[in-house]
């Protein structure tokens, strides 16, 4: 891994851009990017490294705010494009923003929904204005550009926003990839451009493909603009997983201490440990709430399909490691039949399990770093995977 010693002056950040102390490093690895920190909202601060559950509609599927709080979550996830097309953000600032619309008091981070277009192959089309796009929805059809993402997300009133972006599809040569991040760097130009609310965040997304030069150029690019935070995007898109750790290795020495770094929708429990290794200070990902409601539940020795026929008599919890609600009072007998017989039950126990797996990773990871044991936890964590394959 290279060190954060290795920032050079051509990447140094415009400081004067930060609306006063977001982001605070409290513990420091010695050469290494490993860091304990501290994000300051309006709404609460986040200790990092840290996880956010996702709530792309306004709610993380199955869980209310109070489970997510006794889960100690300390900010989750929504998504703009989703809630500009239902109920719509102005519906959702005459409501008073989102925190009250939902009922969740601690921060909110909302992506701009690069992604989600991104996503919406063949109901597309992308040219320098942005992106027209038609609803997955209702097949109505809407245009989004720089202005309007930022538009809706300051409506929507999160802690954290995102500059909209394009995301390129894995794999993709290096001229396309070329002219895309020089869209995506325009975009964020005039998304930092249309940003107004002192009380939110604004973080920039380093695209740039596989490629270490256009990541370079991409980073540069965001520094020089003077953004709150750095994300890093178009990961998670179908690559191998050394192809992402080598696009981190690349970026993150050269991101300025006193930036967060937030990597975008990655989110195997390796994944985490292994960026976490890496530097990386925030992550999202649907994959705890998504696998929990196709029966995927994960375990300190890996995952567990709790529909197959094996668990149909077992008596053990699901994780007899675990002391969340559902391993403390239930067997993997009564998960599988709730799952067989599709209760509903059995998607908010699944969730707070995976949940609470996900949370305790990044507090163990935390703990570990503090501790200066993040070698021993990270061999630990292979070690226990091993046994159970």
């Amino acid at each position: 891994m290279k060190s954060e010693a290795s920032i050079t002056e051509s990447t140094s950040v415009k400081v004067s851009a930060l609306k006063g102390p977001h982001f605070e490093v409290l513990h420091r690895t010695v050469n290494s990017p490993v860091r304990l920190g501290k994000v300051r909202t309006a709404h609460g601060d986040i200790r990092t490294p840290a996880f956010m559950p996702v709530g792309t509609a306004g709610s993380v599927k199955g869980m209310s705010p109070a489970d997510l709080q006794g889960l100690d979550a300390e900010i989750i996830l929504c998504n703009a494009y989703h809630l500009y097309l239902r109920p719509g953000h102005e519906m959702v600032k005459r409501r008073g923003g989102l925190h009250r619309f939902i009922g969740w008091e601690g921060p909110i981070l909302t992506d701009s929904g690069g992604y989600q277009v991104f996503s919406l192959k063949g109901l597309t089309k992308i040219d320098e204005e942005g992106v027209r796009f038609q609803s997955h929805i209702d097949g109505s059809r809407h245009m989004m550009t720089p202005e309007r993402a930022i538009e809706i997300e300051s409506a929507l009133g999160a802690d954290i926003i995102m500059a909209f972006d394009e995301c390129l599809p894995y794999p993709s040569d290096h001229r396309s990839t070329e002219l895309s991040l020089a869209r995506t760097l325009r975009w964020a130009e005039r998304s930092k451009a249309a940003h107004h609310r002192d009380d939110q965040f604004l973080y920039g997304i380093v695209q740039g493909g596989f490629f270490d030069d256009l990541r370079k150029k991409g980073l540069e690019g965001l520094l020089n603009m003077g953004f709150d935070g750095i994300a890093i995007g178009g990961l998670s898109v179908g690559e191998p997983q050394e192809a992402m750790l080598s696009v981190l290795e690349g970026v993150v020495p050269l991101i300025p201490t006193v930036l967060p770094r937030y990597l975008m929708g990655v989110g195997r429990p390796e994944d985490l440990v292994e960026a976490v290794c890496r530097g990386i200070d925030l992550f999202d990902c649907v994959l705890p709430t998504r696998h929990a409601r196709t029966g995927s539940l994960f375990t300190h020795q890996g995952e567990i399909h709790i529909k197959n026929a094996c668990y149909t008599e077992d008596d053990a919890p699901l994780d007899a490691s675990c002391e969340c609600y559902t391993c403390r009072n239930f067997s993997r007998a009564y998960l599988r039949h709730l799952f067989m017989a599709k209760e509903l039950l059995a998607i908010r126990l699944n969730t707070l399990h995976n949940l609470y797996y996900y949370l305790r990773l990044m507090s163990g990871l935390r703990e570990a770093i503090g501790n200066g044991t993040l070698d021993h936890f990270r061999a630990l964590f292979y070690q226990k995977r091993a046994i159970f394959l």
